[in-house]
């Protein structure tokens, strides 16, 4: 059975672990970066199989307007069995009815997300990063 839960703090080295086996792009050689990563999001929602960390949904809100879910990752071993769709129902649980939900998809996941309610807009715009 998996469970959810809100702000558990978790070790860079799990999120990197995490993010490898779900097949997202993320630096995770660099444990430093995925240690600023943890301590700058202000909401972390994660999914455990026992003591095995099997997903997460990494987000900075403000509580009040929006939310960006910068990081939505499930290990591809326990995929398409809900686990994405918790985590988003989590996140938008703790921000409420209020604040607008908004993240960047990668083209792999372009067909995922309208079928757990996102909508595509196309109002968006991006200054990449340098590294």
């Amino acid at each position: 059975m998996i469970e959810i839960k809100v702000n558990e703090q978790i070790l860079p080295e799990q999120l990197a672990t995490v993010f490898t086996a779900s097949g997202i792009k993320r630096p995770v050689d660099d444990i430093e970066r995925m240690e600023q990563m943890l301590q700058h999001a202000n909401l972390l929602i994660t999914a455990w199989d026992g003591e095995k960390l099997v997903g997460v949904a990494r987000s900075l809100t403000d509580y009040s307007y929006c939310c960006y879910l910068s990081d939505l990752a499930v290990d591809q071993h326990v995929q398409a069995k809900g686990i994405g769709r918790a985590l988003i129902e989590e996140t938008k649980k703790q921000i409420g009815n209020n604040v607008t939900l908004i993240l960047r998809a990668s083209n792999v996941a372009m067909d995922y997300y309208p079928k757990v309610g996102f909508e595509l807009v196309d109002n968006c715009y991006i200054i990449q990063k340098k590294a």
